[in-house]
């Protein structure tokens, strides 16, 4: 089983790291007593491979019993665990502006202490556990997605990629825009089933609907372009740390054309092994 230690200079985004680290399949505690960690690893342990891969965040709120923490290490190595320390770091400067931005106090600060006082204090005390520990990365020139990126290629199972969770959602506009749209793309400029009388009871689920909407040079020519469009931006959202993806598809209804459309863009991405679903959000209205 591996115990990854999460710890670090407060404000350098161990909760972030968390975070992320969650999404890669790790079971995620944040500020665990040094001295819960044993027997917590022992409840993992006896599991017998639930938890395989275990991350701990623990910093010097735990006052107390942080300095035990290399001890605590030592003998959860001998119990069969691998163990590992993430570092979190980042420069003086940096977790100054941090702290004055959210407004929220240092935890080794006090009556006429500075953020800046305390956060060289901090660096002393975890000088021992930096100089322990197997990855050291400084957050302070990184966004969210080069976070992601960065934690990605460090723990990321073999073979695992980087994906992004794609909904693909028709919706009709006389029933509002979705509120989770990241991208929304009009179709009422397409001819409309609605008013072929034989075609208006049925959806565009079904099939001659489909055949209707698509019967058109238009709608071929900006379904490629959607679907080029949506295949650049993809890997560019993946980069920045994106982990889901909302394509909203609207026609006047959201019975005909926004169904068809949805349902074909989904095909499309699913034909390319994206994970993606497609949701009918006004079918049924």
């Amino acid at each position: 089983m591996e115990f990854l230690i999460i710890t670090g200079l407060s404000g350098a985004g161990k909760s972030r790291a968390a975070d992320v680290l969650e999404d890669l399949d790790y079971y995620c505690v944040d500020n665990m007593p040094v001295a819960l960690m044993p027997r917590f690893a022992e409840l993992c342990l006896a599991t017998r491979g639930r938890y395989e891969r275990v991350a701990l965040v623990t910093d010097v709120r735990e006052r107390d019993g942080f300095g035990e923490l290399l001890s605590t290490l030592e003998e959860l190595g001998a119990m069969d665990c691998q163990i590992r320390i993430l570092y979190m770091d980042a420069d003086v400067r940096t977790l100054v502006r941090r702290y004055k931005e959210s407004r929220r106090p240092h935890p080794l600060a006090a009556a006429g202490v500075s953020v800046e006082q305390a956060v060289r204090r901090e660096e002393e005390l975890l000088a021992p556990i930096k100089e322990r520990a197997d990855f050291i990365v400084n957050s302070s020139n990184l966004t969210l997605g080069m976070l992601q990126n960065r934690l990605f290629s460090l723990f990321a199972a073999e073979g695992k990629k980087r994906e992004i969770d794609v909904t693909v959602m028709s919706f009709g506009y006389k029933h509002g825009l979705p509120m989770d749209a990241d991208l929304v793309f009009d179709a009422r400029f397409l001819p409309n089933p609605y008013y072929v009388e034989e075609l208006r009871p049925m959806c565009g689920l079904d099939r001659p609907v489909a055949e209707f909407v698509f019967s058109y040079q238009q709608t071929r020519i900006f379904m490629e372009k959607m679907e080029d469009l949506v295949s650049f931006l993809l890997p560019l959202y993946i980069e920045e740390g994106k982990l889901g993806l909302t394509i909203a598809i609207g026609c006047t209804g959201g019975r005909h054309r926004s169904v068809a459309i949805a349902a074909a863009l989904n095909d499309y991405l699913q034909a390319k092994g994206l994970s993606s679903v497609n949701v009918n959000r006004d079918l049924d209205k």
